[in-house]
C-alpha cells in the first residue's frame, strides 16, 4: 500500500519509509509527487500539528497522508523546547544553532532530563484519522557526538545504550526511537481499525 509521507525532512523520510516497510507500506515523497504544499505549524501540541499536516496533505493529494510532529521536551525547561524544537533558535535556524542555544540555556542546571516525543498521524482516504503517540527518554549531554542522525540527536544520550542518537547506526535508532513507537503504535491502531 502506498502512503504520502508528509515531510521533506529526508532523515524523516528514511526513518519513516525504514519503519514501515516491514509492514508492507511504501512511502511516496511529496517529490515524487511534485506536491509543494506550506502547512504552518501553528498548533500547541504535536497532535494538532500532525493532524493539521496529514488532512492538508490527503487533500491535495487524494493518497493516504502521514504526517508526523516531533521534537524534543526537556524538564528542566518546561518541556522546551516542545513543538518549537526544529526553529528553537529563530524561523532559518539550523541544526547546530538550536543545540547551541539549548545548551546556553541549560548551562549550570544540574538536571537534564528529556525526551524525545513524536506524534504520527495517518489521514486515510476515507476520512478517518488515526493517530499515535512515542516517547523515548534521555539525557542531554554538553558535548555534541557523533555523526548520524540529525536536530539534537548529536545531544540526547540514551542512558541504556551510553550512546547519543548520533551515535547510534541507522538500524539502531529506527528500532527504538520515538519516531519507531509512535509509528508502531500507528500501524497497530490502523489494524485495529481495519479489523
Amino acid at each position: 500500500m502506498k502512503v504520502l509521507a508528509a515531510t521533506t525532512n529526508k532523515g524523516k523520510i528514511q526513518e519513516i519509509s525504514d519503519i514501515l516497510a516491514r509492514a508492507g507500506v511504501s512511502i511516496v515523497s511529496l517529490t515524487e509527487l511534485g506536491l509543494k504544499l506550506d502547512v504552518i505549524e501553528d498548533g500547541e501540541t504535536f497532535e494538532a500539528n500532525a493532524i493539521k499536516k496529514a488532512l492538508a496533505f490527503r487533500e491535495a493529494s487524494g493518497m493516504h497522508a502521514l504526517a508526523d510532529d516531533s521534537g524534543l521536551c526537556v524538564d528542566a525547561l518546561g518541556g522546551a523546547p516542545g513543538v518549537y524544537s526544529a526553529r528553537y533558535a529563530g524561523e532559518q535556524a539550523h541544526d547546530q544553532d538550536n543545540i547551541a542555544l539549548l545548551l546556553k540555556r541549560l548551562s549550570g542546571i544540574q538536571d537534564r532530563s528529556a525526551r524525545f516525543v513524536c506524534v504520527a498521524a495517518l489521514a486515510l482516504k476515507d476520512g478517518r484519522v488515526i493517530t499515535a503517540r512515542g516517547e523515548f527518554p534521555g539525557v542531554i549531554i554538553d558535548t555534541p557526538r557523533g555523526t548520524g542522525g540529525f536536530g539534537y540527536d548529536p545531544i540526547f544520550l540514551d542512558p541504556v545504550t551510553g550512546k547519543t542518537f548520533a551515535e547510534l547506526s541507522r538500524d539502531e535508532k529506527n528500532r527504538m526511537s520515538h519516531r519507531h513507537r509512535a509509528l508502531e503504535a500507528l500501524r497497530e491502531e490502523w489494524l485495529k481499525v481495519q479489523g
